[in-house]
């Protein structure tokens, strides 16, 4: 039964992402690591590469009481926590990493800390990411530089406008001035 199971986070090795992945498959653990299609260019040419999205992250999704068991794995440092439990992933955080990876090409993400100060708050309202909540970053021309955040990530991409509605407009006193006044209201 899939009720007790929970989406969790395990740390790895550098490099190890892979491997801990097809270790967890063969076990028929679910587990899910995040491919990111990256151009590499080489000195000769270039070549699309799956490397792992989040560094040193596999997910698990399995019952509580058995996902410590699995940081005695080869290859698993520790179980990812959050206030002196294993950190719980929701599913809808997996659907939109999958998404998200489905739809774009060489994704970038930053880490984010807890007293990042955000710009404009949105709701997606057209397009893959309908109904996804997220910060502008940037603008440009009909685009609109993105952040979505999940699991202490940044996921960005850039959205047409048109597909963006503004929640909440939050602008800094010293900024505020170099907007136009249309952007600004």
């Amino acid at each position: 039964m899939n009720e007790n199971k929970k989406w969790f986070a395990l740390y790895t090795r550098p490099r190890w992402e892979k491997k801990v992945a097809e270790m967890l498959s063969r076990k028929k653990i679910e587990n899910y690591c995040p491919l990111n299609k990256v151009v590499h260019q080489w000195s000769d040419r270039k070549k699309i590469i799956q490397a792992p999205l989040f560094t040193s992250y596999v997910f698990v999704r399995v019952p509580e009481k058995e996902v410590i068991l699995l940081s005695q794995m080869s290859g698993v440092i520790n179980v990812v926590y959050w206030l002196g439990k294993p950190a719980v992933i929701r599913d809808s955080e997996i659907d939109l990493i999958k998404a998200f990876l489905g739809q774009h090409v060489n994704i970038g993400i930053e880490k984010t800390r807890v007293n990042v100060h955000m710009n404009d708050k949105i709701k997606v309202i057209g397009g893959l990411l309908r109904e996804r909540e997220g910060e502008v970053l940037t603008v440009k021309n009909r685009t609109a530089k993105v952040a979505l955040p999940s699991l202490g990530y940044i996921m960005y991409a850039e959205v047409d406008i048109a597909n963006i509605e503004v929640m909440k407009r939050v602008i800094p006193a010293e900024v505020s001035m170099s907007y136009p006044l249309s952007m600004a209201q």
